[in-house]
């Protein structure tokens, strides 16, 4: 499921349903278990400095189910009860932030919120490049790959 809910970048949000679906289906999660959430850039900083305690938005948060606060998971409770038992978790995405990352990258947004979903994805299914010596690196390379990222 694919919420937008911010007006700043105009989204094409069905081809990112899809590539979303189909990340879900590498990664061997079931269907519907993932919310991605397009958020202004003003809320992402407000999530960032509430769950991470840093400053200014970022391009992507991933809230895995069972380590979610309280207050976020009450925003997704719809989507949640109906796939309750196999629900993974929730990513949320600020256009704006991966509109100035794609720019630097020489990316396309899309091609940007894409990597975002991948990335997201795989630290819903546990990975975190901060504490796994390249693992999560290494898997996020190879699906690229896969999926026609670069």
């Amino acid at each position: 499921m694919i919420l937008n809910r911010q007006r700043r970048i105009p989204l094409v949000v069905k081809p990112l349903a899809r590539f979303s679906e189909r990340v879900q289906r590498e990664l061997g999660f079931p269907e519907e278990s993932v919310t991605i959430c397009f958020v202004s850039d003003p809320a992402m900083a407000r999530m960032n400095h509430e769950f991470r305690d840093q400053q200014g938005p970022t391009d992507v948060l991933s809230f895995p189910v069972g380590r979610t606060k309280a207050r976020w998971a009450r925003s997704f409770r719809r989507a949640r009860e109906k796939s309750a038992d196999h629900y993974i978790g929730d990513i949320v995405i600020s256009p704006e932030t991966a509109r100035r990352y794609a720019r630097r990258r020489s990316r396309g947004l899309a091609s940007e919120l894409r990597v975002l979903i991948l990335h997201g994805m795989i630290h819903l299914a546990g990975y975190d490049h901060e504490h796994d010596n390249g693992e999560m690196m290494h898997l996020e390379r190879r699906l690229r790959r896969r999926l026609g990222l670069r």
